[in-house]
């Protein structure tokens, strides 16, 4: 009888992988790790797993007059957007100070300067677009700005703890998204002037505010509606995209102002739809950008009947 091969636990690996991706990519020539990048999407955008037939429903309401031809040459670019993303991520921690500072180069970033110049507190709103990692490094060292974030608390907590290093190190302070105490935290750091960096596109609690977003209803996180409300902050969507060169672009968009009447919960309802609506629009102009490869819409969310299960 052969031995028994040991168990591997699926998170062990799971951290394993990540670790090595941080440490060996990172030391890739760029045109080795480009090229890496491209393949991986590909051989996994061939195999049509779970998460590209997720992604591929999700861009089919993005672009709702879009050919099968059209969504699965969408999906391909969008599977190696995402891939850029990861090595990106891998590699920022090796970039040199100058090559952090011109990475990226968004659009209306005076939305943005001109509301830290105020010291009325800045919310920076994103979705899951281009590299937010990367954005946040430009902030940290082009406009030489600290900021604190949220993370999901990611399992097991080995790899949580990676992601955590992994933004402090790159000037970010990382707070869990879970737990009860961030919300407290970014308050007072909005308060006292600072800029607090979001991601917003997809609720992770049960509190989320209900929106429309490309037609249909889905829910968002009320969190940056409600910090503006309640500390007088700017909320600033952004939007990020790539294009064929090296350098990530983006949009800084328009504040959302607070509206002038309602009750609290109608203000905050209202600022999240157009948080949405500019969200959308962002993506509608990038959709291989978006990297959704999860379920969004309610209508994906409900209970279905056993057997008929999609990813």
């Amino acid at each position: 009888m052969s031995p028994r091969m040991p168990r591997i636990d699926t998170g062990t690996l799971t951290d394993a992988l990540y670790g090595l991706g941080w440490s060996t990519v990172k030391r890739l020539p760029e045109t080795v790790a480009v090229r890496l990048g491209r393949k991986i999407a590909d051989t996994a955008w061939k195999r049509r797993g779970k998460g590209v037939r997720r992604l591929e429903a999700n861009l089919a309401r993005v672009v709702p007059d879009a050919s099968p031809q059209r969504l699965a040459e969408l999906s391909r670019a969008g599977m190696r957007s995402y891939m850029r993303y990861w090595m990106e991520s891998f590699r920022l921690p090796a970039w040199s100070e100058d090559r952090r500072k011109n990475g990226f180069v968004p659009e209306d970033v005076h939305h943005l300067t001109d509301g830290l110049e105020s010291d009325r507190g800045v919310i920076l709103a994103l979705p899951h677009m281009g590299n937010y990692d990367l954005a946040g490094v430009w902030v940290t060292t082009k406009l030489n700005t600290p900021f604190t974030t949220v993370a999901e608390r990611l399992k097991p907590e080995s790899l949580y703890d990676r992601f955590v290093a992994y933004r402090e190190g790159l000037g970010m302070e990382v707070l869990p998204h879970t737990g009860g105490a961030a919300f407290g935290t970014l308050a007072r750091r909005l308060r006292a002037g600072g800029l607090v960096c979001l991601v917003a596109d997809r609720d992770l609690s049960s509190s989320g505010i209900p929106v429309k977003f490309f037609g249909e209803e889905t829910k968002m996180p009320a969190g940056p509606a409600i910090l503006a409300l309640q500390t007088g902050a700017m909320l600033l969507p952004v939007t990020l995209w790539y294009d064929d060169t090296p350098v990530m672009r983006g949009r800084v968009h328009p504040e959302i102002e607070v509206p002038e009447t309602g009750t609290r919960a109608e203000k905050a309802a209202q600022m999240t739809q157009a948080l949405a609506d500019a969200f959308a629009s962002g993506i509608a102009d990038h959709p291989e950008d978006w990297h959704m490869l999860q379920r969004l819409w309610l209508a994906d969310l409900e209970p279905r009947e056993a057997g008929t299960e999609t990813a």
